[in-house]
């Protein structure tokens, strides 16, 4: 069983490897949704270029510290969505982007379908000061940002997916790379910031996997959106999507509270047994990778690496446990 961690592109030759590599982490999941620098110049990969070079350098990175390149993240191309001009070149320029990673080795991209980003409420204090990430929609209706105008509706959204998919995972299955679609967050299926959300509810999910079944066609399934909305169903949830192999790693996070309102806690504080929901993985075929994506944000101190040491070890206790 494997346990992966985030680290930005910026990060890659800074001491974050070493330090995951000295918690056992196995695989790297690259953050590449701000323009990163490549030598002496600004390499963003929305840009249609063939980036196979800098994406092999990145791996060769990452297995030079013992660990391997699962997948980078990039979150789908803002004017697709909204049926902005420049879509068909956004989807031209996603489809050369799915040729580099599978020429450069690397197996998955992980992404998204929301371009209004995710929505909070102000954070709550938790054990130790911590601060928590926390949503309330009444707190939200109240105090909500500007919306995108105009509104984008359900049926907008929905036909700009489905062509979406139908347009670039042809490209997925010849490269050999897994298109991992990662919840709305929070996973209102209503229109928060003025645009729809299709990404949220079991439903939706099996709509967009039941359009075009594929084995490059999955879920980056993050546990604590879906125990957002879900909160004890997300066991359910958890043996579905692993037992149609619809999962291509999971975001392993828990959450205190529900929908309408949540707080993200520390995995041994929230709502969910961990160990449960770990088990169920096993129990119907999902062998990994785990990694934590949100932590706590402590008060003092190197915040992100306090939180991925404890997530990382929490995990690989529970791993020990549970699958031997």
């Amino acid at each position: 069983m494997f346990i992966q961690d985030q680290i930005n592109w910026n990060d890659l030759d800074s001491d974050w490897l070493d330090f995951y590599a000295a918690l056992g982490v196995d695989s790297i999941h690259l953050e590449t949704r701000q323009a990163v620098s490549a030598q002496d110049h600004q390499m963003n990969i929305s840009d249609g270029g063939n980036h196979t070079e800098l994406f092999e350098q990145a791996r060769e990175k990452i297995e030079a510290k013992g660990m391997r390149l699962n997948n980078v993240f990039f979150s789908c191309p803002k004017q697709i969505p909204l049926g902005l001009e420049g879509a068909q070149e956004q989807t031209a320029n996603w489809i050369q982007l799915l040729e580099s990673l599978g020429q450069a080795g690397i197996p998955a991209l992980g992404w998204n379908f929301k371009p209004m980003g995710n929505f909070r409420t102000e954070s709550a204090i938790g054990r130790g000061g911590v601060a928590y990430s926390t949503f309330d929609y009444a707190a939200f209706m109240r105090d909500q940002p500007e919306p995108y105008t105009p509104e984008i509706s359900e049926v907008e959204m929905w036909a700009r997916m489905t062509a979406f998919i139908d347009a670039v995972l042809p490209a997925a299955e010849k490269a050999g790379v897994t298109m991992a679609l990662h919840p709305d967050d929070p996973p209102v299926p209503e229109p928060l910031g003025g645009v729809a959300q299709i990404c949220s509810t079991r439903e939706q999910f099996r709509r967009i996997f039941d359009h075009r079944p594929s084995a490059q066609h999955k879920m980056l399934f993050c546990q604590g959106c879906m125990t957002e909305l879900l909160g004890e169903g997300v066991y359910d949830f958890i043996a579905e999507m692993s037992a149609r192999e619809a999962i291509s790693w999971v975001h392993f996070r828990n959450v205190k509270g529900q929908l309408p309102s949540f707080e993200e806690v520390f995995m041994d504080e929230g709502d969910i047994d961990m160990r449960r929901a770990m088990q169920t993985y096993r129990d119907n075929g999902f062998n990994g990778p785990f990694m934590m994506d949100h932590t706590p944000r402590f008060p003092s101190g190197e915040s992100q690496r306090y939180g991925k040491a404890y997530a990382i070890g929490y995990i690989r206790r529970l791993i020990q446990e549970v699958y031997g």
